[in-house]
């Protein structure tokens, strides 16, 4: 007789009670660029950077700002399929721009129990939006990143304000990692300040080597409404020039002309599907 388990035996005898449990969530940054009003009706409005919040109803953190997230189901749902329901929840919108972007594990980030989180990045046009949700806010996001690595954020949704700073330490100079330690929080829940750090950085990083601005545009759209769009999430101005000639090969002139605002006409663009 074998003294070796088949694997149908070895599995209807396994004990999985020796392994400590732990609990998987998944968080959205919901990032968006819209406009903020200006008094001048001879200036174009300010482009600013948002994001959406919720503000906890329950324990723990309860009334305290966090990103739109929720507890995996691990019979039913991978981690897409936890984040889809989320911002489905959320937003009502589907087959969005969707990046998965760290797992967050730091022992202490949940004093419930042990919860690892994976976060993802959605990118969307604010016009899409169809439904107001519940305890949720869009907050203009400010970013001032200091020459000693520490990254200062200010959230204001116009009738409360949000700051928080949080270290940028370089892991391996080789590769350009850096690992981010929250440093001044006591608004956001968890450990959302270093979340949404890692997100913001992270979506710097792939304008220059991607077409994600576009997720964030209307369909229609100024060369001077896109390039506020670019400038709003590189963090500095852009010279006209230049800009035009890279941005040439991925957008379409089309006949439509957008009037009024204190300006004289200008054309409206599209985005070129890449082939």
């Amino acid at each position: 007789m074998s003294d070796y388990l088949t694997e149908e035996e070895f599995l209807k005898n396994y004990d999985s009670s020796i392994y400590d449990k732990l609990s998987m969530t998944t968080d959205i940054l919901i990032l968006s660029v819209s406009s903020k009003d200006s008094n001048n009706y001879r200036k174009t409005d300010k482009k600013m950077m948002s994001i959406l919040l919720v503000k906890r109803d329950d324990y723990p953190y309860k009334d305290k700002w966090c990103l739109p997230g929720g507890f995996l189901n691990p019979k039913t749902e991978t981690l897409e399929d936890c984040t889809k329901r989320v911002l489905k929840r959320e937003t009502n919108l589907e087959d969005i721009y969707l990046e998965q972007l760290y797992t967050f594990d730091r022992i202490d980030r949940d004093p419930r129990m042990r919860v690892i989180s994976t976060a993802y990045v959605a990118l969307i046009d604010k016009n899409e939006l169809k439904q107001d949700v519940k305890n949720a806010s869009w907050f203009d996001i400010t970013l001032i990143e200091e020459k000693d690595g520490v990254v200062f954020l200010v959230l204001d949704n116009g009738t409360e304000t949000i700051s928080f700073e949080v270290n940028k330490v370089l892991r391996n100079k080789i590769t350009d990692r850096y690992d981010y330690i929250s440093n001044k929080n006591n608004m956001l829940a968890f450990d959302h300040d270093v979340v949404i750090v890692s997100g913001i950085e992270k979506i710097k990083e792939k304008v220059n080597s991607s077409d994600i601005v576009f997720n964030m545009m209307p369909e229609y759209f100024t060369l001077g409404e896109l390039q506020q769009v670019y400038e709003v999430l590189l963090g500095k101005k852009l010279i006209d020039a230049p800009f035009r000639r890279i941005i040439a090969s991925k957008v379409e002139k089309t006949e439509k002309m957008k009037t009024g605002e204190g300006h004289r006409p200008s054309y409206l663009f599209k985005y070129k599907t890449q082939k």
